[in-house]
């Protein structure tokens, strides 16, 4: 299958119709008939498997909105987006982000650490992630009988998608439903150190299926992707399973680190309308970095999630053009994150506030402070002047191109990248001096990053360096809460940052809101599912 994906997206909205979720017991009501009876119900393979690589991208089956995945009871369809809907799950509760939207539902209590098992954002998520899962189980029962080779690495393809979304079920669930078969029987549940072996056991297994490095059409997963998930799984094996693999993370990495990718410079051409490998840009090479992007196409995937969320709900219309029209001033830098690359809370004199990476002595520090406050005076949310934006994602074109469509932007969302593999190295080997692969430091592996983003170099590096290096790299980019959780920096910890807790100074909040629960409306429906202690 060589078809550009953002061609396939637009072929999935024809052929594959009547994939519907209506959310009430996650697996089993995924409705698998086409809604229109002039369709043929004959399963279309290369249909359904596009729809598995949308899903990570479009939010249903009419443009951005009209034919949602999910039941709209659950989630608002364009908060329905596979990345938006992680995005607010990592980034919200964490030192990171804060949003102005504190009146659409579950906003507010994420801002502020203390969901319940009724939040609508918790729903949302598990509804997206158990609706992806349902679809990879779809197309693999249906060719489980087929053994062209195509067929095969198609099949190696969804099995590492329902890895990858089960990955996220088991990080923010904890103890999630398990189906590998589409059923009317309600999923059982698997704790996490189950789910952790099941993860990586298909991870491992279908590997040696996969395209190598780069042979994949651009948009597909190929090996590289599968040891990228591999070294994330192994380095946080200690939250998920209690026993460490730091030794298995570093070799995973240095796998990736040594694989035929490269870092793109400059940074910010990592975020850019042309970031893409079919974008038809001389001048960005961002893609020769991003692993597995997530799609877009201002013409072919329309989606109120994704990339035009990553842009759109960080900026206003005071901060300039953008390559879309929409401006939804929402996700602003909470001071802690400010202070990763100011950290004496003040901005030097002289600084362009439009631009502060110069200012930061590092590329990566695209904050935006023309009246603009560094501190949120309050969690109200209704100035989005409060506290630095963010401007870091733009559907601008590097080359100076044209998009293709004014409002819903062509920037691929670069969802696994190069650089990820670096600092999980990093972490990995000062925390087991063993683990080092090749001579390869972990202050090797932080300063490769720091010169490709213009910054000085450090001498020593430590944890608690690093845990600061993966905000400054990944700011704003969906992983924020899992990295704290691995240093003991979120529930329970003394760790604390502005509005931590729901409080301008910050407070402790409980260490049960270390996994998310499991919805009210699932734990009703199926009698197999023990809610997550706490909740």
């Amino acid at each position: 299958m060589k078809t550009n994906m953002k061609i396939i997206n637009k072929i999935a909205i024809a052929l594959v119709l009547g994939l519907v979720f209506t959310f009430t017991s996650c697996f089993q009501d995924l409705n698998l008939e086409p809604i229109d009876p002039n369709v043929s119900q004959t399963f279309n393979k290369d249909a359904v498997f596009a729809k598995v690589y949308a899903s990570m991208s479009i939010t249903g089956m009419k443009g951005a909105d009209g034919m949602p995945d999910i039941n709209t009871e659950v989630i608002d369809e364009g908060t329905s987006s596979f990345f938006r809907m992680i995005w607010n799950l990592n980034e919200l509760p964490s030192d990171e982000a804060l949003c102005c939207w504190i009146d659409d539902p579950g906003v507010a209590d994420l801002n502020g650490n203390k969901w319940s098992s009724s939040n609508k954002m918790v729903a949302g998520m598990y509804a997206r992630l158990t609706f992806n899962v349902t679809l990879c189980n779809h197309f693999l029962e249906q060719t489980e009988d087929l053994d062209d080779a195509d067929t095969a690495r198609q099949r190696a393809e969804v099995r590492f998608i329902r890895a990858l979304n089960y990955f996220y079920l088991m990080d923010f669930y904890g103890n999630p439903p398990f189906a590998e078969k589409v059923s009317a029987e309600n999923p059982t549940q698997k704790s996490r150190s189950e789910m952790f072996s099941y993860i990586e056991s298909e991870l491992l297994a279908i590997e040696p299926e996969m395209f190598d490095a780069q042979a994949a059409p651009y948009y597909r997963a190929d090996k590289v992707a599968a040891w990228l998930i591999l070294s994330r799984l192994y380095l946080n094996a200690q939250v998920y399973t209690g026993t460490a693999r730091w030794a298995d993370a570093a070799l995973y990495a240095k796998k990736v680190i040594d694989s035929s990718y490269t870092l793109a410079k400059p940074f910010n051409h990592l975020f850019m309308g042309d970031n893409g490998k079919h974008d038809g840009s001389a001048v960005n090479n961002a893609w020769q970095e991003i692993i597995l992007p997530i799609a877009f196409d201002g013409l072919q995937t329309r989606t109120w999630g994704g990339a035009l969320f990553l842009i759109a709900s960080t900026r206003n219309a005071d901060m300039g053009a953008s390559g879309t029209t929409e401006n939804w001033a929402g996700n602003r830098a909470r001071a802690a994150l400010s202070k990763k690359f100011f950290p004496t809370g003040v901005i030097p004199p002289g600084a362009d506030p439009t631009d502060l990476s110069g200012a930061a002595g590092d590329d990566r520090g695209m904050l935006f402070s023309k009246d603009r406050t560094f501190e949120i005076e309050t969690n109200r949310g209704v100035d989005f002047k409060l506290g630095l934006s963010v401007a870091k994602f733009t559907n601008l074109r590097a080359d100076g191109g044209a998009n293709r469509d004014g409002q819903m932007v062509d920037m691929d969302v670069p969802f696994l990248r190069k650089a990820e593999a670096y600092l999980t190295y990093a972490e990995a080997v000062l925390r087991d001096n063993a683990a080092i692969q090749g001579g390869l430091t972990a202050k090797d592996a932080v300063n490769t990053l720091r010169a490709r983003a213009n910054a000085t170099p450090f001498n020593i590096v430590d944890l608690d360096v690093v845990l600061d290096e993966w905000s400054r790299e990944f700011y704003f980019e969906g992983r924020r809460r899992m990295d704290l959780i691995r240093h003991d920096r979120f529930g329970g910890s003394d760790y604390n940052w502005d509005w931590k807790g729901g409080t301008k100074a910050g407070s402790q909040f409980s260490r049960i809101y270390n996994v998310f629960p499991i919805p009210i409306s699932d734990i009703n429906a199926n009698d197999n599912l023990i809610q997550n202690e706490g909740y």
